[in-house]
């Protein structure tokens, strides 16, 4: 099983955009194993999982592989999910230290904190208690941040959060 699982994570780091593989067990005795994929991107991951390969790979799986759920994650959301189970393989990248991932929250919500405060927030001051403004203007910002803000910055930082040189540092 871990020869034909490595084979399947030696293939798609051919892809681009790859990021890294692992595998994750349920547990010590557990029969059920979960494949585990990093991509930089959307159309670098639709790629790999539409290629012809990935399908060649599929169906040479011993015994009982299936493909049984798919799980997709963008930008800061599993940094906060708790582990479970065992990591067997090569280990995904731990969550960066906090303080990256403060340093990086702190680069998007300031700009946007500015921008909203000073255009909806002008308006709305001689209108609004401060408690209806406040609730109103994080009400609007907590999606953005979430969808849109957080996941771009993250994409965009990776290098940071990762801890690697900056991509125009690097060497060539």
């Amino acid at each position: 099983m871990m020869t034909w699982a490595s084979a399947g994570a030696r293939m798609a780091e051919s892809f681009p955009g790859f990021l890294g593989a692992g595998w994750v067990r349920g547990g010590a005795g557990s029969r059920e194993w979960h494949m585990l994929y990093r991509f930089a991107d959307e159309d670098s991951l639709a790629g790999w999982e539409g290629s012809a390969q990935r399908r060649w790979w599929l169906a040479g799986a011993p015994g009982t592989v299936r493909e049984a759920q798919t799980e997709r994650r963008t930008g800061i959301e599993g940094w906060f999910d708790a582990a479970h189970g065992s990591v067997v393989g090569p280990a995904p990248k731990g969550a960066p230290p906090r303080w990256r991932q403060m340093l990086v929250i702190f680069s998007v919500f300031l700009p946007l904190s500015l921008l909203v405060n000073a255009t909806l927030g002008v308006v709305l001051a001689p209108l609004v208690p401060l408690v209806v403004r406040v609730a109103l203007v994080t009400t609007l910002m907590t999606p953005v941040m979430t969808y849109l803000a957080l996941p771009w910055a993250t994409r965009k930082l990776q290098w940071f959060l990762d801890g690697e040189k900056a991509p125009w540092r690097r060497s060539r």
